[in-house]
């Protein structure tokens, strides 16, 4: 009997639009539980910060001071975790379940490897902070949280390899089943542990750091459940054997996994680079921005999703020796993405005086300034919404083929190359201020997306030719 996860292999239909249609329908089918898991994960942190804040001004700067330091480490095993998508989707295209099985063993054990010495680094965090100038004050709060969080590491990851590995079967829906039953969860979790309800002591910001932990604990251990006991994913046997680590396919993973670390943590420099550019320049362009990159943040959740996605459909069309699947699944995500991305952007504009509101009340100091700033950013970031989705799905694609150095390479020059210095050339030396470092912003993600598009659509004809 073929089930709905082998359907996919079976060509059903024969002409290109049918072909393209189908793409877009399985594209859409895997993607949209994965961009619901990811928001779900907004939602969670976005009730953490809104249970912190009630502690005051200062806790929320040292759990923002805490969260950098913690996902800067926690990047480096977010990057090779995540190659277990597109390992096991090639194995999967390939039928090969003993390949699907090894990846995912592999990436559980990396996630184990790396988070070990990775914990380390927020442990210390209080120590860095004062290094880099802060007051002693919130790095000593800052390392409350983190001293809580950090243990949450490891299950956090195990998750995401599971993650990789059932979205490599077309089955994403368990984790998010898990993520929206871990959102109310996780408020309830969060302010008991702060506040010291129901006869528990008040931990505060530790308390704050270990119910995350103990969240992402909760949450790997359903992961598990599903995986060892629920089909298709039971036949594959993750965890058979679990105590032999694969080196030969341990150093496939940490080869494609590693570039992605890498660019997820220059990223991730760039737009902290960009915070400080706006602190530069005024109270009112720090809070703007801040504004700005929350709502980039909520629309990248969608591309993210259809990245991930985009991952797998690859991968499939690899493993199964398919050329004209891999172009069709590559180009098909990234039209999705370009349409998506544009209906967002049209609702923001039109929403984005409304959008700052939410974010800022009237109350607050220099309201209206904020406002408007956060509006004229908001429209000068529409072309950014686009490109930004355009790189992200473009980079899915080349992971499915297992290609991450070259965009390594390309993550370095849109970013740093051509994005920082365009955001500070345009922001004081043209005068443009704030709305300048977005259109930097805007300039590089557009240098990086048309590299990544154009290295995909060498190497999908190349993988023809082959």
């Amino acid at each position: 009997m073929t089930s709905s996860a082998d359907i996919d292999r079976v060509p059903l239909v024969t002409s290109p639009t049918s072909q393209l249609a189908r793409e877009l329908w399985e594209t859409i089918r895997l993607a949209a539980p994965m961009a619901l898991t990811l928001l779900g994960q907004i939602a969670m942190t976005t009730t953490d910060l809104a249970w912190i804040g009630r502690l005051g001004e200062e806790a929320v700067a040292a759990a923002a001071l805490a969260a950098t330091i913690y996902f800067v480490s926690f990047t480096i095993g977010l990057g090779v975790v995540s190659a277990v998508s597109p390992l096991a989707a090639q194995a999967f295209g390939a039928r090969d379940p003993r390949r699907v099985r090894r990846a995912t063993r592999v990436g559980l054990w990396a996630a184990l490897l790396i988070s070990l010495p990775m914990m380390s680094f927020p442990l210390y965090g209080e120590q860095i902070l004062r290094l880099l100038g802060q007051a002693d004050a919130p790095a000593r709060l800052a390392q409350n949280y983190l001293l809580g969080l950090v243990w949450g590491a490891t299950p956090a990851l195990w998750l995401i390899a599971l993650r990789g590995f059932m979205s490599a079967l077309n089955r994403p829906e368990p984790v998010l089943w898990i993520t929206l039953a871990a959102i109310p969860a996780n408020a309830v979790l969060v302010y008991v542990l702060i506040y010291g309800a129901w006869g528990l002591p008040r931990l505060g910001l530790f308390g704050a750091g270990l119910a995350t932990t103990l969240v992402n604990a909760g949450m790997f251990v359903a992961g598990l459940w599903f995986a060892v006991t629920r089909r298709p994913f039971k036949k594959y046997h993750v965890f058979g054997r679990i105590w032999r680590i694969d080196w030969v396919m341990m150093r496939d993973l940490i080869a494609v996994g590693t570039p992605i670390s890498i660019a997820l943590l220059m990223e991730f420099g760039l737009f902290s680079s960009a915070a400080l550019l706006t602190g530069l320049i005024s109270t009112t362009a720090i809070a703007a921005n801040q504004i700005a990159l929350q709502v980039t943040t909520i629309l990248f959740m969608v591309q993210l999703g259809i990245s991930l996605a985009t991952t797998v459909r690859v991968g499939h069309a690899v493993g199964r020796g398919d050329p004209s699947g891999v172009r069709r699944a590559g180009f098909t995500a990234m039209l999705l993405g370009a349409i998506i991305a544009t209906i967002l952007t049209l609702i923001v504009i039109a929403c984005r005086f409304a959008i700052a509101r939410i974010f800022l009340g009237a109350a607050a100091t220099n309201a209206e300034a904020v406002i408007d700033l956060v509006a004229t950013l908001l429209m000068v970031g529409a072309t950014f919404f686009v490109t930004d989705g355009l790189q992200t799905i473009a980079a899915g694609a080349l992971r499915g083929l297992k290609d991450t150095r070259m965009p390594l390479m390309f993550a370095a020059t849109g970013y740093w190359l051509v994005g920082f210095p365009s955001a500070w050339a345009l922001a004081f030396h043209a005068g443009l201020g704030a709305v300048g470092v977005w259109i930097g912003l805007s300039v590089g993600s557009a240098v990086y997306a048309c590299l990544l598009i154009t290295r995909f659509h060498r190497l999908a004809n190349r993988f023809g030719s082959a």
